[in-house]
């Protein structure tokens, strides 16, 4: 019956099959195989080098009838063929007919009706427990029934031939939307499977009038939801991990009929860095049996793990399923947000820490996804860089921006949520001179803001970005509000701010034909 099973995805396996495992097997499995290591208190140690973060230029869309005219293709979604499809696909089935296979059955979305099940099939039995920490866990009674929506035909020790599968290298993550299928070659890493199911799922949700959303999301104890959006290093995970709230989900979200729902079952935590005063919930999950440390440095001999060591990667990522969070909401719902956080590490020090947006400004700066690279953190940069990612996950987007902007619009002036833009960067100064905003004085404003407590303080307008600022906020010195203040020389900042300006408004052309005249309008001056 299980060959069978496989069989109706044109898989003849030679060797063993096994389905869905239990964790302490696919342990077994892993370190029988010597492709994972045990560390110190049962967590499994993995390596994914070369590839140690994910390959954007290796993704690619099947161009055909039912993706022609509804993704937005170009250097982030890049076409392939039905046919060059064809040929990789036939050289991915050989090959997992020849290897011994793990297959694991899971649901992609806690919602009974928008939710798509999906089946990974590869030779990985480390890949196999990854996809069961991160994707959302069935009952034995429902996987006697399992059909899958969605396959991952997952084969990371075979190489593509750029010749005959056109693709740009030896890699590559192929979504065919019409045959259903995800094909992973070359890549080792983790996060490819499951941000390939987020990419169908950015496509197919908009269908049905469901949002999805790349933020993470808690709830107050009265049932208020928050989501936070941030691109990597802005605090997304560091701000949704309060112990006064709990825990929706870290990564991806949808927006339906009923509210907000996660996307998956487990957490992919960046780990460079973390100890146990900074990120307690994440840290105890590392101790645990079950979790993954991928690209993780470990001592050989006591095994126990370092994560200041970056030596492989500053991309290392923690991977464990969400129960492993004490507060964490394991039905993985919650109702319409009560408010939204956009995320920003300025490091050109003018954003103030906190503001309130207009739902044609939240739209603004959706689309904007701004934040700021530093001096140091890449090979060249040697001053602040301003980053835009759309949506705050430009490469997981199939369809054009402004269609998941617009639907944030609707629903933010349909359930009244309000929206902060919170910078987490600089103050007093760009990256250099300022100093990066104090984490207390931050969770502060937060809180403030998701809690209700700035409804009746009263606001100022910002001059440059149009941006309403709180002029107190418990907890918080009152200089910090506003940047201007906090620098020396007035006269470099108002220089600073109208350069960030300059660049928020060059990025936003390409949005323009895409948005009403009020959210052109709606960002800086």
């Amino acid at each position: 019956m299980d060959r069978y099973k496989l069989e109706k995805h044109g898989l003849t396996p030679e060797r063993q099959v096994n389905w869905n495992l239990s964790p302490a097997r696919l342990y077994e499995e892993s370190l029988g195989r010597g492709v994972a290591r045990l560390a110190h208190m049962g967590a499994m140690v993995t390596m994914t080098a070369p590839h140690t973060g994910r390959s954007p230029n290796d993704r690619f869309i099947v161009r055909d009838e039912s993706t022609e005219a509804t993704v937005e293709w170009g250097p982030v979604n890049r076409s392939v063929s039905a046919e060059h499809f064809g040929l990789l696909r036939t050289k991915v089935v050989d090959y997992l007919n020849g290897v011994d296979l793990f297959v694991q059955d899971a649901q992609a979305g806690a919602d009974e009706t928008h939710g798509i099940s999906v089946r990974v099939v590869t030779e990985s039995p480390w890949q196999a427990l990854f996809s069961h920490n991160m994707f959302l866990r069935l009952s034995s009674e429902d996987l006697k029934g399992f059909a899958p929506d969605f396959t991952v035909l997952h084969a990371p020790s075979l190489k593509a031939d750029p010749s005959v599968h056109g693709t740009q290298s030896e890699t590559a993550v192929v979504v065919n939307f019409s045959a259903c299928e995800v094909l992973v070659v070359g890549t080792w890493y983790a996060g490819e499977v499951k941000k390939s199911i987020f990419s169908v799922l950015n496509h197919v949700l908009p269908q049905k009038n469901v949002l999805p959303m790349h933020c993470s999301a808690n709830a107050g104890p009265g049932g208020d939801v928050a989501l936070f959006f941030g691109l990597s290093g802005t605090g997304k995970t560091t701000l949704s991990a309060d112990p006064g709230r709990s825990l929706i989900g870290d990564d991806e979200h949808g927006w339906g009929h009923e509210g907000v729902f996660n996307f998956e079952g487990g957490c992919y935590a960046k780990s460079i860095a973390l100890s146990r005063e900074t990120e307690p919930e994440i840290y105890q999950a590392t101790q645990m049996f079950g979790t993954i440390l991928e690209n993780v440095v470990i001592d050989e001999d006591t095994r126990v793990i370092d994560f200041d060591d970056d030596s492989i990667t500053e991309n290392g990522r923690v991977s464990y399923p969400i129960h492993y969070i004490d507060n964490a909401i394991t039905s993985g719902r919650g109702g319409h947000p009560d408010n939204v956080v956009f995320l920003t590490a300025d490091a050109f020090g003018v954003l103030p820490p906190i503001a309130r947006l207009t739902p044609e400004q939240a739209m603004y700066h959706f689309l904007s996804g701004y934040t700021a690279k530093v001096a140091g953190t890449e090979r060249g940069v040697t001053e602040p860089v301003a980053t835009f990612s759309a949506c705050f996950g430009a490469p997981f987007l199939p369809r054009p921006a402004g269609v998941y902007a617009e639907m944030l619009g609707e629903r933010l002036r349909q359930h009244g949520a309000k929206v902060w833009l919170v910078n987490t960067g600089w103050s007093g100064g760009g990256y250099g001179v300022g100093s990066r905003m104090n984490l207390s004085h931050t969770r502060a404003m937060v809180d403030a803001a998701v809690t209700g407590q700035l409804t009746e303080t009263e606001f100022v307008r910002d001059p440059v970005f149009g941006l309403d600022v709180p002029v107190a906020v418990p907890g918080v010195p009152s200089e910090v509000l506003q940047p201007r203040g906090a620098w020396a020389d007035a006269a470099s900042y108002d220089a600073a701010a109208l350069r960030l300006a300059d660049m928020f408004k060059e990025n936003f052309q390409k949005f323009e034909d895409q948005v009403t005249g009020e959210v052109r309008v709606a960002g800086p001056r």
